[in-house]
């Protein structure tokens, strides 16, 4: 796996100066984003990863007023279940952030949001099951046009994300 991480040290940005600071491998991909690439089937497709390796991180909320947003990371192709998410969350219901709502929150734009760029804010993390698949996923590097693939234990360590299933 050593070789599948090339760091050539041209995009730099707080996420990529983190992973440094905390010696982790990884790869930035770069993408255009003003072109259009914005789904993360389009992401994968535009970096040259299988879809199921490219995790995009959505922004969901609960009813609960003590309880801060939540970042789920799952498969780019793959849709969200409310139901089944909140279940894995303990919450008795779950909603999705608008992308305004997302954006305000997150003080990052949708297509650039990432727990990585979060660490310390309170925000609770859960990762999609699928992500022990493989030995590294991508996931945006907190900025549009930009993902990092990285070890998932590395990315669960740093975000302290919890691990949950997401298909039943």
């Amino acid at each position: 796996m050593a070789e599948q991480f090339k760091n050539t040290g041209q995009f730099k940005n707080n996420v990529t100066r983190f992973l440094d600071s905390k010696k982790v491998r990884y790869q930035v991909f770069t993408y255009d984003y003003a072109a259009g690439v914005h789904s993360a089937v389009e992401v994968a497709a535009a970096i040259g990863l299988p879809p199921a390796q490219v995790y995009k991180t959505l922004v969901a909320l609960t009813d609960e007023p003590r309880r801060k947003p939540m970042l789920v990371i799952v498969p780019g192709p793959e849709t969200l279940d409310l139901r089944i998410f909140a279940k894995g969350a303990h919450a008795k219901k779950v909603k999705m952030a608008t992308h305004e709502q997302a954006e305000a929150m997150t003080g990052l734009q949708t297509g650039g949001i990432s727990a990585l760029a979060l660490i310390n804010k309170g925000f609770e993390v859960y990762l999609d099951d699928r992500a022990q698949d493989f030995d590294a996923i991508a996931v945006s590097a907190g900025q549009r046009g930009a993902n990092i693939l990285l070890p998932v234990q590395d990315l669960v360590r740093l975000v302290n994300a919890r691990v949950v299933r997401l298909v039943e």
